[in-house]
């Protein structure tokens, strides 16, 4: 690990460790706003997702990239983060999921999560635009990136189901992107902010959200867009949308549990399972009906409640 990657870390986990104790403090629009009850009925607070999102933004300006992506980076982060705060907080559970959405939009109701995801859209485009990117850079190019840093971040949103789920899922990536020439610059900052926020996810005293899954795929989806040849990065592109397709129609967390090494990885270093209410009860079909465009983790929390 070069001498700028370890800043690019240790910038990304102080910052984010920061603005979490800053936000805890001092929560915009009071704690009430970013406050949820998990299926144990426990409060706990979405202002990890902010906190992350900061710490990212933070490592990828600190990193060894170049200063258009470096700009890129924290464009991605910034515009993701954002969209997915908004959902987080003004989102209802009306409409799930892609198709969800698209069916609201037919009828004349624009949600949340339609303005989310054109959002993201835009945001993934931006970002194309401003990265030096990967090999050619054509209209095709950056096409592909486009679609890189949207639909890693949604993908990651989709895995933010259970504790610590998103962070393992961000980790797990970023390491395999890292062993790409320039790959560890670029992942650095996003694996180093969710590790800094993993403690509070795993014991379930605060959650990514949208605007920290988002903000983590993001990053992801950059450095998979400024380091990857375009052979991989359309490799990359198509696992990307066959699981969010299949997560219309899959739970991500049926496959999980019933798959022993994933489930022992899903499980390490979270509290016990306890008994779930039927709220809190994994929605058939897909994990993108059970949580996509709903803070997150629709089946580990409910809606915000006044803290008292």
């Amino acid at each position: 690990m070069s001498s700028r990657t370890l800043r690019s870390a240790l910038v990304a986990v102080a910052a984010a460790r920061a603005a979490y104790e800053v936000l805890r403090a001092r929560p915009p629009a009071g704690a009430g706003t970013w406050t949820r009850t998990n299926h144990r009925g426990e409060t706990v607070t979405l202002l990890a997702g902010p906190a992350v999102a900061i710490g990212g933004i933070a490592g990828a300006l600190a990193s060894g990239m170049s200063p258009r992506n470096r700009t890129a980076a924290a464009l991605a982060a910034a515009g993701a983060a954002t969209f997915g705060g908004y959902d987080d907080v003004a989102g209802d559970r009306a409409s799930t999921g892609f198709r969800g959405h698209l069916g609201a939009l037919r009828d004349g109701e624009l949600t949340t999560g339609a303005v989310k995801l054109a959002g993201i859209g835009a945001t993934g485009l931006a970002t194309a635009l401003v990265a030096d990117g990967s090999g050619d850079a054509g209209p095709a190019d950056r096409i592909i990136n486009a679609a890189l840093v949207a639909g890693s971040a949604n993908l990651v949103n989709l895995f933010d189901l259970r504790p610590g789920r998103a962070i393992k899922v961000t980790a797990l990536a970023g390491g395999l992107l890292a062993a790409a020439p320039g790959g560890a610059a670029a992942s650095s900052a996003p694996i180093a902010a969710a590790a800094a926020l993993l403690p509070e996810d795993l014991g379930e005293q605060a959650m990514l959200g949208d605007a920290g899954a988002n903000a983590l795929g993001a990053l992801l989806g950059v450095a998979a867009a400024t380091t990857l040849r375009r052979r991989d990065r359309l490799a990359v592109l198509s696992v990307i949308v066959g699981l969010t397709a299949a997560s219309e129609f899959v739970s991500f967390s049926r496959v999980i549990e019933r798959t022993r090494p994933l489930q022992w990885l899903d499980m390490l270093g979270r509290r016990p399972a306890g008994k779930a209410s039927p709220e809190s009860a994994d929605r058939q079909p897909g994990d993108a009906a059970a949580g996509q465009q709903q803070g997150g983790q629709a089946d580990r929390t409910s809606r915000p409640v006044p803290v008292r």
